[in-house]
């Protein structure tokens, strides 16, 4: 597996997008103090996966995006591609038929991370197990930074093991391992907690039996208040409503009486009506008879009074 180029964007003192193309022949990148050499180390550093913020020299992972200069404000983002041929021999699993395979990694500031292999979103276990299974890690042999040669030199045989293991391609397998025994370890300790719990849980058993024979009898109690209060509802709705046949029935004879009544009474203001026109009538030739009996009376004095 050869490094054949590095592209980066936001990521420390690159602002902006920068190529270094790892051509046939380039053995070493120089230049003077504080252009930027060691960010070029950290940066294929932290695209392989890096998490140690200590390691990429900084106090927090925010720190890898630009911060901004004299000149240049802060970006809001750092973005890292690594692209690697496969020289001859080819990549494992899904990516053995590529000759090329590019790595990905972007920051945000507000701290999201995202992971790519080949523009493809993945995961950081999968980057890791990409290098894992080429022999190529960040924290032992494959990436050897200022003042750690003289520490492998004299590395201690467990240390050396360490690089065995890597360059043999094993460490894959004992990341794995070691996966599987924290998450052994963590069901242990979840089993733990739960006998804990089941313990607890039958100390508490007898008296949430007391509780739910008392919510049971307190259901049946309710139950028969509530049917209780059903069946004197219904009682005193069959009173309510005898009583409200009997009077409607009293209504309806009353209606009926007032009713003839009413007749009664129209046929008698009739006959009054009929009894003032007889009256009126009456009065009338009453009135006429006087009108002739005084003009008889008149002709009677007239006469006398002639004689």
């Amino acid at each position: 597996m050869k490094l054949k180029k590095l592209e980066i964007l936001g990521f420390k003192s690159f602002k902006d997008k920068t190529l270094l193309d790892f051509s046939s022949g380039i053995s070493a990148v120089v230049g003077p103090n504080g252009c930027g050499k060691s960010n070029i180390v950290d940066a294929i550093r932290w695209v392989m996966g890096e998490q140690r913020v200590t390691t990429l020299r900084g106090k927090k992972m925010e720190d890898v995006i630009f911060n901004g200069s004299d000149d240049s404000l802060p970006v809001g983002m750092a973005e890292v591609s690594l692209t690697l041929e496969n020289g001859g021999h080819q990549f494992s699993g899904k990516y053995s038929g590529l000759k090329e395979v590019t790595v990905s990694r972007r920051m945000f500031r507000e701290g999201e991370t995202e992971y790519y292999i080949n523009k493809a979103p993945c995961r950081l276990l999968d980057i890791r197990e990409l290098f894992m299974d080429a022999g190529i890690g960040v924290r032992t042999y494959s990436i050897v930074e200022q003042e750690r040669v003289a520490r492998l030199i004299e590395a201690k045989p467990e240390e050396r093991r360490q690089f065995i293991e890597e360059a043999a391609g094993i460490m894959k397998y004992k990341s794995r391992k070691e996966s599987a025994v924290r998450k052994m370890e963590s069901t242990r300790r979840n089993i733990t907690r739960l006998s804990d719990i089941i313990s607890e849980v039958k100390t508490q058993l007898n008296s949430t039996r007391r509780q739910a024979k008392k919510a049971e009898r307190f259901k049946a109690l309710k139950k028969n208040i509530k049917e209780s209060r059903l069946a004197l509802s219904l009682q005193i709705y069959s009173q309510f409503a005898s009583e409200e046949a009997a009077l409607k029935e009293k209504y309806e004879i009353l209606e009926s009486r007032c009713i003839e009544a009413e007749t009664n009474l129209k046929s008698r203001e009739a006959a009054m009506e009929d009894t003032r026109a007889d009256i009126a009538e009456t009065e009338s030739a009453i009135m006429r008879l006087q009108e002739m009996f005084y003009t008889i009376k008149n002709d009677i004095s007239v006469k006398e009074q002639g004689i």
